[in-house]
């Protein structure tokens, strides 16, 4: 958000002649200026909240002044970088989970004749979304996805050194998600890849437009001071499970690169995988875009 720097300038305040003695005099001090509403660092903000006590000296010395923002600011906690390395992990983790859950559903699925059917795979995919963004928000962002990545990037919301180790991370978690499925259930039916059932056309814009919804809702929360933050998790949960519903039966509901190459390279159905590669990144910068265009 852009800063915001704004100043009153106090009123005069005219103060009758008053008949004091020498060892009766009152002093009237009047701030020159009211509280700004500028962004400070989170440290500066709370250490202006560091006491209620009213100061006994009007004047403060600099040094005591200073003694008593070092005393009051060892107990308080330091907000530390994550260094990229735990970032890339994150992303590894949280995508082999979210893929693991997705996959396993699919195949419960098909191996017990639709006992989870679409809404529980919905469902399945919107949970599993929903408690990664809140384990992991805090540490990487929680993309688990390339074309979040990339929308980040374009939009400078992610640093472009860290582009590469994210998408490698994300589908290294989805081709170790997508092994490790296959190896423990052997699904006869390799239904977990995505696989368009209706035309070339049809496919591309129903990836399209389901990505550039998630990237919208995503961009709305994760990035715009304005919006409710605590909501998140539950919002972007939610836009999963809306879109698998949309787009599960005829595309397979990718809306994430690493959610088609995994499973692809597991089974060897390659069955026109570019849709999927061409179409989300675009989505997701087109959704990104929209938002930006139109936020406060």
């Amino acid at each position: 958000m852009d800063e915001q720097k704004c100043s009153m300038e106090a009123p005069a305040v005219t103060v009758p002649p008053m008949q004091t003695s020498e060892s009766n005099k009152i002093s009237i001090i009047i701030s020159p200026r009211a509280a700004s509403s500028k962004v400070m660092p989170f440290e500066l903000v709370s250490a202006s909240r560091v006491s209620s006590r009213p100061h006994v000296d009007p004047v403060e010395s600099s040094g005591a002044h200073a003694n008593h923002y070092q005393r009051w600011n060892q107990g308080f906690p330091k907000i530390k970088a994550v260094p990229l390395i735990k970032k890339v992990i994150a992303e590894f983790l949280g995508t082999f989970i979210l893929i693991f859950t997705v996959l396993s559903t699919i195949i419960m699925n098909e191996q017990h004749d639709g006992v989870e059917s679409l809404l529980g795979i919905a469902t399945s995919a919107g949970l599993a979304v929903t408690v990664l963004v809140l384990s992991l928000l805090h540490i990487s962002g929680c993309h688990l996805n390339p074309a979040v990545s990339i929308a980040m990037t374009v939009f400078g919301h992610l640093p472009l050194a860290h582009l590469l180790p994210y998408m490698m991370a994300q589908v290294l978690g989805s081709m170790a998600a997508s092994f490790t499925a296959k190896g423990i259930f052997h699904p006869v039916n390799p239904g977990i890849v995505t696989v368009p059932k209706v035309g070339t056309v049809e496919a591309f814009f129903i990836e399209f437009i389901t990505t550039f919804i998630l990237l919208f809702i995503i961009t709305a929360l994760a990035t715009d001071p304005h919006a409710v933050k605590e909501l998140i998790a539950v919002a972007v949960g939610a836009t999963i499970m809306m879109n698998a519903l949309v787009a599960g039966p005829s595309t397979g509901a990718s809306m994430n690169p690493a959610r088609t190459i995994g499973p692809a390279i597991a089974t060897g159905r390659y069955s026109q995988i570019w849709i999927y590669m061409v179409a989300t990144p675009l989505g997701a910068i087109a959704g990104t875009g929209a938002y930006v265009a139109i936020k406060l």
